[in-house]
């Protein structure tokens, strides 16, 4: 049983962020961090996955959409990604990182004290890329959640950049929002579970964080992408919009 663990999902290779959160007292004193995903798809992959495999057996791993879509453009497989960032960032990654991300499970369940097994996954326990919001309808919940073993009552999830947490037929469904491309506002969006479930943000310098990127970034686009991500210049009410027909509305 861990007491406290950390949660980090949608990183979206962004050191300056992804270093804010591991700097947190609460996420150094953590018994686990668990990735939930989307590790590696932006503008420092290599950087990100050197800081977080460092960190050895307190982290644990779980698949995202973009870490497999990674590793399909990479071994050359057909992978339709409107993101010019994802194809430049499969070819960074070295032959030890590509395995590490062709490897991740869809889910991981710990033990987590005040809270049972929770299960973890990036978008639903069945499917690493379909969407279910803050306010998806109950029947929708109901579908994904369909095959969750009995005694699993809090389910993490990711994907979409929103933190949210609700109840959906008394288990608690908890998204941590995003590390590295927070849709609505601006911050490194975490999780901490343990004996409950806390929402957190950690603020860092956005300025000197898009400076940093754009240098340290050979993607040519880097200066636009931190600009637009990092400034959260998409808000909730767009990416709302934008996700609401893949949750069948």
């Amino acid at each position: 049983m861990f007491d406290r663990v950390a949660v980090l999902s949608d990183i979206h290779g962004v050191l300056p962020a992804l270093a804010a959160v591991l700097a947190e007292p609460e996420v150094v004193a953590a018994d686990r961090i668990v990735v939930t995903g989307d590790i590696a798809a932006g503008p420092q992959p290599g950087a990100v996955l050197d800081l977080l495999t460092g960190l050895g057996d307190r982290v644990v791993w779980v698949r995202g959409n973009a870490d497999r879509e990674l590793v399909t453009i990479r071994r050359g497989g057909d992978c339709a990604i409107p993101d010019p960032i994802a194809p430049w960032a499969a070819d960074q990654l070295t032959d030890g990182q590509l395995t590490l991300l062709a490897d991740l499970p869809l889910t991981v369940t710990l033990p987590v004290t005040g809270l049972g097994e929770v299960l973890f996954c990036h978008a639903t326990p069945r499917d690493d890329e379909e969407v279910v919001l803050v306010d998806s309808r109950l029947e929708r919940w109901t579908e994904v959640l369909a095959g969750v073993p009995e005694q699993v009552r809090t389910i993490v999830c990711g994907h979409t950049h929103m933190p949210f947490t609700r109840l959906v037929d008394r288990r608690l469904v908890v998204n941590p929002g995003s590390i590295g491309m927070p849709y609505g506002r601006v911050g490194a969006h975490w999780a901490l579970l343990g004996p409950g479930v806390q929402l957190r943000v950690t603020g860092f310098d956005v300025s000197a964080a898009c400076a940093r990127v754009a240098t340290d970034s050979g993607y040519p686009g880097a200066a636009e992408w931190a600009d637009y991500f990092l400034y959260s210049r998409a808000s909730d009410v767009d990416a709302l919009r934008a996700f609401g027909p893949r949750d069948g509305r």
